[in-house]
């Protein structure tokens, strides 16, 4: 949003610094992103004087120039080349000097230098209107007024509009501060508030009255969902014109284009108010009735940019008796607009509901500025206010008579609305102890109402332009940021509670998917009921049936959570997506007996397909055990679990089993799909599948401690060793040997080659194995590493029988 700073400044009661005002803005929650100049005339005029011609003579080199002297107050005469047809003796003139700059109407800025024309001198130039952005006119130079002085500045002669512009970052919820009222009021809260004296807004009132009834006019709102309120007034005899110049100069000021009088009081009005209006030919309007409806749907309409749109039977229309005129809020109709030749009018100010005027905006392409105000939502109770203030203004500029009673349709009036705020619910929020007179002095300068106080807080009732305020925590807002959002006091310390609810798994869940997430996971939520028919009769015992099924393949309540998968699965890969991993969240069911239930909660992972696609830098790569493994570590790592042991495990679902143990109890259970049982869902590739016992997971993560330690000063040391043990030997028996070895200094042991060879001999296997050593206290030296190594060596060949391959 663009400010004005002299506009503003007419509404302030007391004179403030440009740059202290823009800090008052960005301070009160109005962040100024640009504040610059502007200038009417692009340069100002800037070390342009006013001359006095004394001589002209015929140029001796040329037929069209002439040499002059031109007295610029400093009783040295300037010789001063000039082509102009209209220069003469004695006529005051605007004279550029070496040295000035000139900012032409159109083309780049030039700068005066001493130059010879056709072999004369010239000491400058004598300006036409189109050469200093006065004008567009280039007949010839500037003849000024008799009383002109020579040497006086061309600024001070002509006296160009300048201004200081505010670029305002306003945020969507800020209706009220659309208009430069708005901005006004929030400043005198803020003088109030911090020089501890009542600042109020000065703004414009005169005595509104009725010059007679010449033009009746009968307004209907047939749509009152859509239009709450609506007032308008008549007015006749005007005269539509060139707008004065002081107001032309506060529209262009805000990047606004002077059209005529009475759509330029409109503009101004808007962007002074917040309150957008319209203004109709009233000899436009049939029957002398204004009708707020909407139309069939496909019904034409022509706007003022002479398009033909087709409305939506949502559209909200401003209509005459037979005709639409305008689409309410948005955009004007090309037949009742005001023209040149008009003479009477009809002004409208109403109040239409955001929503429509938000869809009928973005259904129509139009992002107005009337539209953009509506749909934050405008004061609904100052419709006939600003009415009034409109219908003044045009009388003064335009002439004519208010010529009509107000009309104010107005059915069913909107209450305030009341919000309680308790003083420490503020303190709370803002984390700052306010005094109970320094927040109602606050609240009172913003249009609040206290309607109940007591020493625990206060009942307010909100102002109509405050549209956004509807809980506690939006009067925290409005305190705070009255008393600047830089002056939030900032802890010298933070104090972090942890949560007391040490039993709720719901934090732990968000993590644990977050990650699977990002592993390329996908969760998936499938029923808690299932068919009997999935499972042989031993599988089934304990299970919990149900008496009242709702289909006959849904008689169970699932005892696994690998079979409702599945059927995701197949129905994926009957659609040809055939790499999938997924993960769920559920729950089994069992039975011991009548009324004796258990459940059982999970996190399940299935992988199937391709982990890699095949490309130019990297082959397929298909789905595996030990890549399910590795994702079932990382979760137990979450949970604080870094010491369970995998098993091989027998499962009646899975083909190849592993399991996580710790504590001797079983945490995951993971494995090749039975191909018995994926060929039951016609599924043709493996599927891997983990089962995760949640409730122990969660109670590990809820009981665990988490510690900190800096980052090492010292760096790793790394050795690989390669051994030779029986081919059936698993990796498990290889690493017990070094952990009963407890080698404080050994961070991690991971295997990094298997190799396989007759020339290893029968039934052997070569490991080759990667430690990693640390000391967090100093630099290992390659002699107590060696020392490690033997020990290590010596540990497997005496536990394992392993050769060490050299």
């Amino acid at each position: 949003m663009t400010l004005s700073y002299n506009w503003l400044s007419d509404y302030l009661p007391v004179s403030i610094d440009p740059q202290k005002l823009s800090a008052i803005l960005t301070s009160i929650g109005l962040e100024v992103e640009k504040m610059e100049l502007f200038e009417e005339v692009q340069g100002g005029l800037k070390d342009l004087v006013i001359g006095e011609v004394l001589e002209v003579q015929p140029h001796p080199n040329a037929d069209k120039l002439k040499l002059t002297r031109v007295d610029i107050g400093n009783n040295q005469p300037l010789q001063i080349v000039c082509g102009a047809p209209n220069v003469a003796t004695g006529q005051k003139v605007v004279v550029a000097p070496v040295g000035a700059t000139i900012y032409p109407a159109s083309g780049s800025p030039l700068t005066m230098k001493l130059a010879k024309i056709r072999g004369e001198e010239s000491q400058g130039m004598i300006c036409a209107e189109d050469e200093i952005g006065l004008g567009t006119s280039h007949a010839g130079i500037m003849v000024l007024n008799e009383n002109a002085k020579p040497g006086s500045l061309a600024a001070d002669y002509f006296k160009p509009y300048t201004d200081m512009v505010y670029e305002i970052g306003l945020t969507p919820n800020r209706m009220d501060a659309m208009s430069h009222w708005g901005v006004a009021r929030d400043v005198c809260a803020y003088l109030s508030h911090h020089e501890k004296k009542v600042y109020e807004p000065k703004l414009p009132s005169a005595d509104f009255k009725i010059d007679n009834h010449s033009l009746p006019i009968q307004v209907t709102i047939e749509t009152p969902e859509a239009c709450r309120r609506y007032s308008g007034v008549c007015m006749a005899h005007i005269v539509v014109k060139e707008s004065p110049k002081w107001l032309q100069q506060r529209l262009k000021a805000i990047g606004i284009r002077a059209i005529n009088n009475i759509v330029d009081v409109t503009n101004y009005i808007q962007h002074e108010t917040g309150q957008p209006l319209h203004a109709f030919n009233y000899d436009a309007i049939k029957d002398e009735k204004v009708i707020v409806k909407t139309l069939p749907e496909g019904t034409p309409f022509v706007t003022l940019d002479e398009k033909e749109r087709k409305l939506s039977s949502k559209d909200l229309m401003i209509c005459n008796a037979d005709a639409p005129m305008c689409i309410a809020g948005v955009f004007g109709g090309l037949y009742s607009g005001v023209t040149d030749n008009t003479t009477n009018i009809f002004l409208e100010s109403a109040w239409f509901d955001p929503v429509f005027i938000r869809k009928t905006s973005f259904r129509h392409a139009l992002r107005t500025d009337a539209a953009m105000r509506f749909e934050k939502g405008v004061d609904i109770s100052n419709t006939v206010t600003i009415l009034k203030r409109a219908a003044l203004l045009i009388k003064e500029i335009a002439g004519g008579e208010i010529a009509s009673d107000i009309q104010d349709i107005y059915p069913a009036p909107v209450a305030k609305k009341q919000v309680a705020l308790s003083y420490a619910y503020l303190k709370k929020l803002s984390g700052k102890t306010y005094p109970p007179a320094t927040v109602k002095t606050i609240l009172k300068s913003l249009g609040f109402t206290i309607i109940n106080e007591d020493a625990e807080g206060l009942q307010l009732e909100v102002p109509y332009h405050k549209t956004d305020i509807s809980i506690p925590a939006d009067i925290v807002e409005e305190v705070v940021r009255i008393d600047g959002l830089d002056n939030i006091a900032i802890p010298q310390s933070i104090t972090i509670t942890p949560s007391v609810e040490k039993n709720n798994g719901d934090q732990y869940k968000e993590k644990i998917a977050a990650i699977l997430t990002g592993c390329g996971f996908t969760e998936i939520l499938t029923n808690s009921l299932t068919n009997s028919k999935y499972y042989t009769e031993t599988q089934l015992q304990g299970v919990v049936r149900l008496l009242n099924n709702i289909s006959v393949e849904l008689d169970i309540m699932r005892p696994s959570m690998l079979h409702t998968a599945l059927e995701v699965i197949s129905f994926n890969n009957n659609r040809k997506a055939t790499d999938l991993k997924f993960f769920e969240f559920g729950k089994t069911y069992q039975t011991s007996g009548v009324g004796q239930y258990t459940e059982q909660n999970h996190l399940c992972l299935y992988v199937t397909g391709s982990l890699l696609q095949n490309s130019w830098k990297q082959k397929s790569q298909p789905a595996d055990m030990y890549y399910l493994k590795g994702i079932a570590e990382a979760v137990l790592q979450t949970a604080g679990i870094s010491d369970a042991r995998f098993e091989i495990t027998s499962n009646p679902y899975l083909q190849t089993g592993l399991a996580a143990i710790s504590d001797g109890e079983a945490l995951v259970t993971l494995g090749q799909v039975a191909q018995s049982t994926t060929a039951g869902f016609d599924i043709k590739q493996p599927v891997f599948f983990a089962d995760f016992n949640w409730d122990i997971l969660v109670n590990y993560s809820m009981n665990r401690t988490i510690r900190f330690k800096e980052i090492p000063k010292f760096p790793t040391v790394e050795r690989d060793l390669a051994i030779v043990i029986p081919k059936q030997t698993p990796y498990e028996h290889v690493a017990d040997p070094l952990k009963k070895l407890r080698i404080p200094i050994l961070q991690h042991i991971k295997v990094f080659d298997v190799f396989e060879s007759d020339k290893l001999g029968s039934g052997k296997k070569s490991l080759a194995i990667n430690f990693t050593f640390l000391d967090v206290e100093k630099t290992l030296t390659d002699k107590e590493i060696d020392g490690w190594m033997q020990k290590i060596m010596a540990s497997l060949e005496k536990e394992l029988g392993a050769e060490i391959r050299k």
